[in-house]
């Protein structure tokens, strides 16, 4: 945690261990044929130069990035980097990350995830994804840091090691009480699996 006049300013969490996947799978889109850099980060994510098909990460081309997302998601989905060595539940492409690079170890960043929802975050596994992604073509050395901002401008700090370090912030946006409801047939709750 880091703080500033009283006031937590940033939090750090330590990622899972990351590590790229494949460097460049050509992926047949409606923009052309796009090569995709494959990792895993806490989930499995393509990703994607959006200089490489004429786009930029910024608002107004959201539409544009949202539908490439989901067409590198999806023709990727079943194919064979898209497979968890360990755990199979952990397999299949979580989301797609098109990034534009700023300056050296800088870039913004969207990742479409789901069937084409779009994260304002800079993405936590994601960027630590990016993270194995730099590291393993020597872009990004170790203990080096990438600084990683949203398509809305949120920030992520990532140091890289075999667990990226992130660095972010986040404000309280609202609270919720749950209660039981002594009547409720289902007390104390379920699960199927």
């Amino acid at each position: 945690m880091h703080t500033a006049g009283g006031r937590v300013r940033s939090v750090d969490f330590v990622s899972v261990p990351s590590y790229l996947i494949a460097a460049a799978v050509e992926v047949p889109t409606s923009r052309g044929v796009v090569e995709a850099a494959v990792s895993y980060g806490g989930a499995i994510y393509a990703q994607v130069d959006a200089a490489s098909v004429g786009l930029a990460v910024t608002p107004e081309h959201h539409q544009e990035l949202i539908a490439l997302g989901r067409e590198v998601k999806w023709a990727l989905n079943d194919h064979p980097v898209a497979r968890h060595p360990a755990d199979d539940r952990l397999s299949g492409i979580y989301g797609t990350i098109l990034y534009e690079r700023l300056g050296p170890l800088h870039q913004r960043n969207v990742t479409i995830f789901a069937d084409g929802e779009l994260d304002r975050s800079p993405c936590g596994s994601g960027t630590a994804a990016r993270v194995a992604t730099l590291m393993a073509s020597g872009e990004l050395p170790p203990g080096g840091t990438l600084i990683h901002d949203s398509i809305v401008g949120s920030r992520f700090t990532a140091l890289a090691q075999p667990s990226p370090v992130i660095t972010g912030m986040a404000y309280p946006t609202g609270e919720h009480d749950f209660v039981v409801d002594p009547d409720d047939p289902l007390v104390p709750g379920f699960v199927l699996r």
